[in-house]
């Protein structure tokens, strides 16, 4: 059986998207999901990377193209009020549930929906607390340091693993990308001789035509 670390953040759409389609992709394989909230922020700001939200046509292009793969696949996706919004109350919420920084479905799901179907506030207090009051039993203070030194763990050891985005998915020193890039990790996982061909490692080889100066 592989093991898949999957790291998620709630604020991106294509993480609730490919939440609910990976039972289905990866479906006869035999692996173990092991789901980690990080900040995407924090990783998008190691690159220089504003992100979608950071550039205006690509902002609108991204929530159209997610409503549309959720309404293509039959995934529940409704923006949410405001976005983007600060993912921080509902990451420290979810490693709530945590000792060692992994999340189980349940948890995962739970906050996901609750950005993602009906389109309400994301962070109203409200809601928040309807929220948490639905989680199973938290083990620290979602304000607290152990949670907070967690939020911090997971998003230090997906940046030193080469996650630049979310979703991501590792499997051993291989990151998968992406909604999209679930037919390639299943691939992966059923064994495809391409990944052992030298195809993987000569793909990140190519030089740049660009000038460093």
């Amino acid at each position: 059986m592989h093991t898949v670390t999957c790291y998620l953040d709630f604020v991106s759409p294509y993480a609730q998207l490919a939440f609910h389609r990976l039972p289905v992709e990866l479906e006869g394989t035999s692996y173990a999901i092991d789901y980690r909230p990080v900040l995407l922020g924090a990783l998008l700001q190691q690159h220089g990377n504003p992100g979608n939200a950071g550039i205006a046509p690509k902002r609108a292009w991204t929530y159209r193209h997610a409503a549309w793969l959720g309404h293509t696949l039959g995934i529940p996706l409704d923006m949410p009020a405001a976005h983007p919004f600060s993912p921080l109350p509902l990451l420290r919420l979810a490693l709530a549930t945590s000792e060692d920084g992994s999340i189980n479905r349940h948890v995962a799901g739970l906050l996901l929906d609750h950005v993602w179907r009906g389109g309400a506030d994301a962070n109203d207090p409200a809601r928040l607390d309807a929220l948490r009051a639905q989680v199973p039993t938290l083990r620290h203070d979602p304000a607290g340091a152990e949670v907070k030194a967690l939020l911090r763990a997971n998003t230090d050891a997906a940046a030193a693993q080469g996650v630049f985005g979310v979703p991501a998915f590792v499997v051993g020193d291989r990151v998968f990308w992406g909604l999209d890039s679930l037919p390639m990790l299943r691939a992966c996982l059923a064994g495809d001789f391409w990944f052992d061909g030298g195809a993987w490692a000569r793909a990140a080889d190519v030089p740049s035509g660009l000038s460093s100066r």
